[in-house]
């Protein structure tokens, strides 16, 4: 393990991982500034890596002309951000924003529909360095994940942290986009961490500092704090984590359930949730923002159909089934609805999701304009119990059948080799 001068924190150069033995503004070997110390660098063994402005920073790599403009990822003038550069973030451009308000702010910004499928592909590289590392990689999205990196430093020959770094340096070489990196003893302060420095951040929260970390900083810090419940705890008079920390875990819990024992601990820097590789998904789902609200019943359904198919051919591809169909709407003032219902048996079907989806849909078609449509399932589970024979509805039998006869043809010759009435000459 590297060592550094008597009462001295440890401490590397991020650009060519030479070691710091005293605490220097710039790397004694190559001059760069950016430099790591930590009294706990060389003991933390958990990671959360976060690609920077990941769908933004893929395009301006995929066209240097972008370099040095604002970029925003989203669904044309009546979509919402996805992602912006920092360019474009400097001018209060932030994700599931308004695509209209983002122009409003940053109207030089070069607005680009993304395409999942270039950032998929890049994910998945991102994901095979974290895996060359370690096998317990957590993955939350596309562009983050957490990593256990506890017992590797035989197999690397280095401490977690240069690893980590050499990790980012491999990162930006090879695909060129960069990452964040969050180093700490556990997946709160991990995550904290990655957020403190971005872009090309690298940030540790040891546990002896946890608790005077937390202490200014505001509630939202703490995961499940959002909008609405800070706007309750806000009426309560508290604001910051230091507050929670002068409150007793039965007082929290007697007022917010069991979300105060959460407020409790974490404010705390107490979490012992360990790393669990291939979490499974919790829903598979689709959506679309259209360009001009719809508010017509007829026009819904298509569109509907077309998303349900989505979830269904997402579930047979992974293999599972889901027993609550969940409907979401955005009115065009930008609020939510959804609904839900849970089946009787589990489904992969595209036929039983829309079936499910526009008896809940028909019901919210009473003239009001929508912007959004989205359709999902949750409660995924095995299929083997899913979508047996229907004694009663022969006609949904059929319909089954006729869907797995669909699916053999679209295998074979392409996803629109054949469509439904619903959808055909629709798109």
């Amino acid at each position: 393990m590297p060592t550094s001068a008597p009462d001295e924190p440890p401490g590397f150069c991020r650009d060519c991982l030479v070691e710091q033995k005293v605490q220097a503004r710039r790397c004694r070997a190559c001059g760069s500034p950016r430099l790591v110390y930590h009294s706990e660098l060389y003991r933390l063994t958990l990671a959360h890596i976060d690609c920077d402005a990941f769908y933004a920073t893929i395009e301006k790599r995929d066209n240097p002309e972008l370099a040095d403009k604002p970029v925003i990822i989203g669904g044309g003038k009546r979509g919402v951000v996805s992602t912006a550069c920092y360019i474009a973030r400097i001018n209060g451009v932030r994700s599931a924003m308004p695509m209209f308000k983002a122009l409003e702010l940053c109207p030089d910004a070069v607005v680009i529909r993304p395409n999942m499928e270039k950032y998929a592909t890049v994910g998945r590289q991102v994901r095979q360095m974290m895996l060359d590392l370690t096998p317990l990689v957590q993955p939350l999205s596309i562009d983050e994940a957490f990593l256990e990196l506890a017992g590797t430093e035989r197999l690397h020959h280095d401490p977690p942290a240069r690893v980590l770094a050499r990790l980012a340096k491999r990162v930006q070489d090879e695909l060129g986009i960069t990452i964040s990196v969050g180093l700490s003893y556990c997946k709160f302060l991990a995550k904290v961490a990655s957020d403190l420095e971005k872009p090309r951040g690298f940030s540790v929260i040891g546990q002896a500092e946890a608790f005077d970390f937390l202490t200014n900083r505001p509630v939202t810090t703490i995961w499940g704090v959002g909008k609405a419940f800070n706007a309750t705890l806000a009426a309560d008079g508290i604001r910051t984590i230091g507050q929670l920390q002068t409150m007793e875990e039965t007082d929290l819990m007697r007022r917010y359930g069991s979300m105060g024992q959460r407020l409790y601990r974490l404010s705390r820097g107490i979490d012992d949730r360990v790393v669990h590789p291939n979490d499974p998904a919790k829903s598979v789902s689709a959506e679309t923002t259209f360009f001009d609200d719809i508010s017509r019943y007829d026009d819904l359904v298509p569109i509907l159909r077309r998303l349900s198919e989505k979830v269904s051919t997402r579930l047979k591809k992974h293999g599972i089934a889901g027993q609550t169909v969940v409907l979401k709407m955005k009115t065009s003032d930008f609020k939510s609805r959804t609904r839900n219902k849970r089946l009787e048996d589990p489904t992969q079907l595209a036929d039983r999701i829309f079936r499910t989806g526009l008896s809940l849909m028909e019901r919210e078609t009473d003239g009001t304009r929508f912007r959004l449509l989205g359709i999902g399932v949750t409660d995924l589970c095995d299929p083997a119990r899913a979508d047996p024979a229907d004694l009663v509805d022969l006609q949904a039998t059929r319909r089954a059948a006729a869907e797995a006869a669909m699916d053999r043809l679209r295998d074979k010759f392409g996803k629109t080799a054949v469509e439904t009435g619903y959808t055909f000459g629709k798109r």
